[in-house]
């Protein structure tokens, strides 16, 4: 293991080292619990300070994507249901940018590792120019948004991105893909509990899908009648494909299609 003084002392030079060779941003990560990750797989890699190591990854391909690879863990996915995210760009865009125009408020709530916030600009970039795009993207979990902000993924995470996108806007490193900042731009994440802490207001779109599940039905319900006060008349809640909304006039919406239910 490498000495703690030499590791702490380096760590600054270190994170620009990385920059400079993957164009990965390790400031995007929570510090501490970062630095003490890394620490651990430069120990088991026998080398003895951050800088020895950076020479490793140079000339060693393969330790190259050992440290890749450990950047770009528990991610999910990108597009995840095409056939849905079709019907979302073919009926519900158009429908939403002629009833409120190009500046829509998008919420992105419980983003994860912000596959879907970032899903959302590319596919919104087909009906507006991308720098009028802005997505709202919150999550519980500090740690996912350090990842979501990070923008690295392993290609099973963007296999259902379209190839104009894939092309367009992500970059190879190693076996993982790193997605542009022209994207990146367009999101802001922020720390949020969907249980406990104030919604916003004046949404035209919500995404939130296969989070739910997860919470009691009166939970649910909470959240469904708080989702419908976030719309605004006419705007549109888009839900995930393990989950259902029963209840759904009750809570003030009618069902659009499917996994898609619109405030009246």
């Amino acid at each position: 293991m490498v000495s703690g003084y030499t590791v702490l002392h380096g760590y600054e030079e270190f994170k620009k080292d990385i920059y400079g060779l993957t164009k990965i941003d390790l400031n995007a990560y929570k510090e501490k619990q970062m630095k003490r990750r890394i620490d651990t797989l430069i120990g088991k890699n026998n080398v003895s300070s951050y800088k020895e190591y950076v020479e490793l990854l140079k000339k060693d391909k393969e330790k190259f994507e050992q440290f890749v690879n450990f950047l770009t863990i528990n991610v999910s996915e990108f597009y995840r249901n095409p056939e849905q995210w079709e019907y979302l760009d073919k009926e519900i865009f158009p429908e939403l940018i002629k009833r409120f125009g190009k500046n829509l408020k998008v919420w992105s709530a419980a983003c994860s590792t912000g596959d879907e916030p970032y899903s959302l600009v590319m596919a919104l970039s087909k009906h507006i120019p991308i720098n009028q795009i802005r997505i709202m993207a919150t999550d519980i979990d500090k740690q996912v948004l350090d990842k979501a902000r990070m923008g690295l993924y392993n290609a099973k995470s963007i296999a259902s991105v379209p190839s104009e996108f894939k092309r367009k806007y992500f970059t190879q490193i190693g076996s993982s893909y790193q997605i542009s900042d022209t994207i990146k731009r367009q999101v802001d994440f922020k720390e949020h509990n969907l249980l406990k802490d104030t919604y916003p207001s004046g949404c035209n779109l919500i995404v939130c899908r296969n989070v739910l599940i997860y919470f009691t039905e009166e939970a649910k319900e909470d959240i469904y009648k708080k989702f419908n006060h976030a719309l605004v008349k006419d705007g549109i809640l888009f839900i995930g494909s393990t989950e259902q909304i029963m209840n759904y006039k009750e809570l003030n919406f009618q069902r659009n299609q499917s996994f898609f239910f619109q405030k009246v």
